[in-house]
């Protein structure tokens, strides 16, 4: 499948996906979100790829949704519409682990939906923000929400009403982002880190991620009580058989994701 506004390919089983609009800084235009959930959506149904990565360019991860479709669009509009929900809610909906991979700038849009990837790899030049209140609106992706949940309520709330930008390090020490890697690393630091989870059992990855996030979703009881069913459930997995009786053989695992 050809596409406009992105590059696909496979690394072994890691499916990679760089947004390609370098003259727009990767903005998120219509045409982008819509290319991105169809190759999301291919990977979701190729065997051979465990896990995800979506990343940008060294310099932009992605700069916001695309101003230029926004600006001239009434409250009718946009509300009827369902703008921003249709498509961009397409990787929380993705059972696969997806990276992200981010360098440069992730702002507005761009932010939201590194968040919205199950976690963040970050190159060592790049920058977080939801600058939307200095353009006269709020985020309208998640930003005040994940954001919130990452950082926390005082953090957030200074740079949603200011549109501060936080560099990788600050992102690091507040939680948004799992690592920081030299910018040159960064793709295939990530792809590594992929390709050890795709190489794990399937069906337990999947319920490992359900449960963390469900940790966003419940309070702490009714949490733990969710994660120790999935645990219990993964007791009827070929899977878990095999992956205890390796380590008592002192042997690698074969998993043969059932």
């Amino acid at each position: 499948m050809a596409f406009e506004n992105i590059t696909v390919e496979t690394r072994g089983n890691v499916g990679l996906i760089a947004l390609n609009r370098p003259k727009a800084m990767n903005a998120l235009c219509a045409d982008l979100i819509a290319e991105l959930g169809q190759a999301l959506d291919a990977f979701e149904k190729d065997d051979a790829v465990g896990a995800i990565v979506l990343t940008g360019s060294d310099k932009a991860f992605a700069a916001g949704a695309d101003i230029k479709e926004m600006a001239s669009r009434g409250y009718m509009d946009v509300y009827v519409s369902n703008f921003i929900t249709n498509g961009w809610e397409q990787i929380t909906k993705c059972r696969k682990p997806i990276v992200a991979a981010v360098a440069g700038f992730a702002l507005g849009g761009g932010c939201e939906v590194a968040m919205m990837c199950d976690f963040i790899l970050a190159g060592d030049n790049a920058r977080f923000g939801q600058p939307e209140i200095t353009i006269g609106t709020i985020p309208g992706a998640g930003g005040t929400q994940r954001l919130t949940r990452a950082v926390g309520k005082s953090k957030a709330m200074e740079m949603c009403l200011t549109g501060r930008l936080m560099d990788a390090a600050e992102a690091e020490r507040a939680g948004l982002v799992s690592r920081v890697v030299p910018v040159a690393e960064l793709v295939d630091e990530a792809v590594k880190v992929a390709t050890k989870i795709a190489g794990l059992s399937r069906p337990i990855v999947m319920l490992c991620k359900e449960s963390v996030n469900a940790a966003f979703e419940t309070m702490l009881a009714q949490g733990v009580t969710f994660e120790r069913r999935l645990f219990h459930s993964t007791f009827s997995t070929e899977d878990q058989k095999e992956g205890m009786a390796a380590f008592v053989e002192k042997r690698p695992p074969a998993f043969k994701n059932r």
